[in-house]
């Protein structure tokens, strides 16, 4: 959301917002409506495939979208709520979308797919869902029949209004508290004010409350996930405050207890450190990712999101005064070095084929002043911003679609305005500047049409706990109790480990999947499959899988190996005996063109080649050894 990062200590902020119960009145999505969706031209539902978001059919989906804000919240914080003046730019969205005062929601709809946008991401504070009290007659002034309704009931309203119109809609938990972002204000973090158990379970309220209309494809986890004012995000340390392992959980229980269709998206950390010349802080965005990311449940369902702006840098909160630091904002790079930056912060995700991070990559929000924007450097970012948009064929999603104007006059961001009386104006009515870079980006040039199944590469990582991607595994007793485990999604296999650090590489490349439809498993903790004279690691400790298996998991304890998890393969599919020993104890062993990506940086791996299966791994308990892998088993598939 626009708005800059400034540090500031007030007692209201730190106190916490105690959640409710659910309201059992509240009433569910209208289903009929849910499945009359106007004709569009993508199937439902939608995943991913490398770095794009296809649909049903394999077909590419573009999402050009743009944000529908208001029920996540337009106060600032300070005076009564009540107040325009205490609204964001004056504008009080009455914690419903902004607008439903001034215009029909069917017209607010109709003027989304004028300009040109297939998808909106409709944000929502946790504050909302929870929220009894009814919407007043002025907040929904041009739609009375939404008078009187809670704000959950109208946020239906709108997510129906959407889909009906062919539209996808990407539900967004903006906020904790109903009020405007994204400053130091109590929303930070996913569990700012609020417990994580309780922002999980809204979560999966939300996900099942809209689980039956197909055109909402995905949960945007959170929001702009920054610094509050004693600690910082982090990504992969195992506290609380660690946004990739909260996003893993939050992501899994999603697809495995709520709805298995949406799109998981995971927004890069926005901001640590303090902004103050000579101490360390900065905007790390995705840059986390090349060495941490996601491995969910189900392959093909994560898509990566960050937000860009002119006023704001790679280490500028975008303040003045307060909170300013002499580091270059975005507006003042070149091209060349927008570029730079872009790539290193985001494109390259979606740029780099064949790594475990590789995934499509949201810009979910972007945007700058309209007709009253006269500043040279806004307007030059902007262009150049919609040109690295076009040149990386991205995903995006404009911030805001929709605001208020009197005398076409007003906070000028929104593509689209309404008056107090219902006059539009909008982005194309011929004075407002963004008009021909706009309409060159939602009519750029950009792959079609079917995209080919990818080979899936993902990373384990029990660095903290278990790391279990297998529904299948999650679904049966624990393996090995006491022991952290990690295990590939079903339909991967195990292809690299780390010497130190836990980490683990899991691929289909080549075979595809070679899990046996309703096969089963072994844990193996000792030697016993090792045949006699063919002892592949002298003097190590080998945990070698049954002939007809491949490896897919393990489990450690600290830093040693515990076990190895063994599944069944379909027959045909592997080769036994023989294999040779790929060791990686005193330095990588990964070939001469490795894929998958750097799995464990700054550790010694293992891995087995593309036309290869691993059947085993060794270790060594001599003096000195911290009984970590050593050793991989590949034997060659058939």
């Amino acid at each position: 959301m626009r708005g800059s990062w400034v540090p500031k200590i007030t007692s209201a902020l730190l106190l916490l917002v105690l959640s409710v119960p659910v309201p059992a009145a509240a009433r569910p999505p209208d289903r009929a409506d849910a499945t009359a969706a106007a004709p569009a031209d993508w199937t439902p539902p939608l995943s991913t495939r490398g770095r794009w978001i296809v649909d049903a059919n394999g077909d590419r989906v573009k999402l050009r979208s743009g944000n529908w804000h208001g029920a996540s919240g337009t106060w600032n914080g300070s005076g009564s709520a009540d107040d325009d003046a205490n609204h964001h730019a004056g504008e009080n969205a009455h914690r419903v979308p902004l607008g439903l005062d001034r215009a029909p929601m069917a017209e607010i709809v109709a003027s989304f797919r004028e300009i040109g946008i297939n998808s909106v991401r409709l944000p929502f504070s946790n504050e909302m869902i929870h929220d009894t009290r009814p919407v007043t007659a002025d907040a929904v002034t041009a739609n009375p029949r939404l008078e009187g309704r809670t704000p959950l009931e109208v946020y239906d309203a709108a997510v129906r209004a959407l889909t009906d119109a062919g539209l996808a809609v990407i539900l967004n938990n903006h906020t904790n508290t109903t009020r405007w972002c994204c400053g130091v204000d109590g929303n930070e973090r996913w569990n700012a004010s609020q417990s994580a158990g309780t922002w999980e379970n809204d979560w999966l309220f939300m996900a099942r409350r809209y689980r039956d209309n197909p055109r909402v494809v995905g949960a945007d986890l959170y929001n702009e996930v920054r610094r509050s004012v004693w600690d910082d995000p982090n990504w992969g340390l195992g506290d609380r405050h660690d946004w990739f392992a909260a996003s893993q959980r939050a992501g899994d229980r999603i697809l495995t207890e709520a709805n298995p269709d949406l799109l998981i998206i995971v927004e890069g950390i926005n901001w640590t450190g303090l902004p103050v010349d000579g101490l360390p802080h900065g905007r790390p965005t995705l840059e986390p990712v090349r060495d941490l990311s996601h491995t969910l449940v189900d392959s093909g369902k994560l898509v990566y999101s960050a937000h860009f702006y002119g006023y704001t840098g790679p280490r500028h909160t975008g303040a003045t005064g307060i909170g300013e630091t002499s580091d270059p904002r975005y507006q003042d790079l070149t091209p060349a070095e927008l570029s730079d930056v872009l790539d290193r912060q985001a494109f390259y995700v979606a740029g780099d084929a064949d790594r475990h991070y590789t995934a499509p990559v949201w810009i979910s929000e972007f945007g700058v002043g309209g007709r009253e924007e006269s500043g040279a450097a806004p307007r030059a970012w902007f262009e150049n911003f919609v040109d690295q948009l076009i040149a990386a064929d991205a995903d995006f999603a404009y911030w805001p679609l929709v605001g208020w104007h009197e005398n076409r006059r007003g906070n000028g961001w929104a593509l689209l305005h309404w008056d107090a009386a219902g006059r539009r104006m909008a982005v194309h009515d011929g004075d407002d500047w963004r008009s021909d870079a706009w309409r060159r980006l939602v009519e750029a040039p950009a792959r079609t049409g079917h995209v080919p199944p990818v080979t899936e590469w993902a990373m384990l990582g029990p660095d903290h706990g278990d790391f279990v991607a297998s529904r299948r595994m999650r679904a049966l007793p624990d393996w090995d109790p006491g022991a952290r485990k990690a295990a590939c999604p079903d339909g991967l296999r195990l292809a690299g480990l780390s010497h130190t650090g836990n980490r683990g590489l899991c691929t289909d490349v080549r075979a595809g999947a070679l899990d046996e439809p309703g096969g089963g498993h072994e844990v193996v903790k000792d030697e016993r499959h090792v045949a006699p004279g063919r002892d592949w690691a002298s003097g190590y400790t080998k945990l070698q899988c049954p002939d007809g298996h491949f490896l897919t998991g393990y489990s450690v304890r600290g830093a040693a190996v515990s076990t190895a998890l063994c599944r069944e393969a379909t027959p045909g599919t592997l080769t036994a005996p023989g294999g040779r020993t790929v060791w990686f104890d005193r330095g990588d062993n990964r070939g001469t063109s490795p894929r998958g990506g750097d799995f464990a940086r700054g550790h010694h791996k293992g891995q087995c080649a593309d036309d290869e299966y691993a059947a085993g791994m060794a270790w060594t308990g001599r003096l000195g050894s911290a009984r970590t892998p050593a050793a991989l088993y590949c034997r060659p598939l058939a």
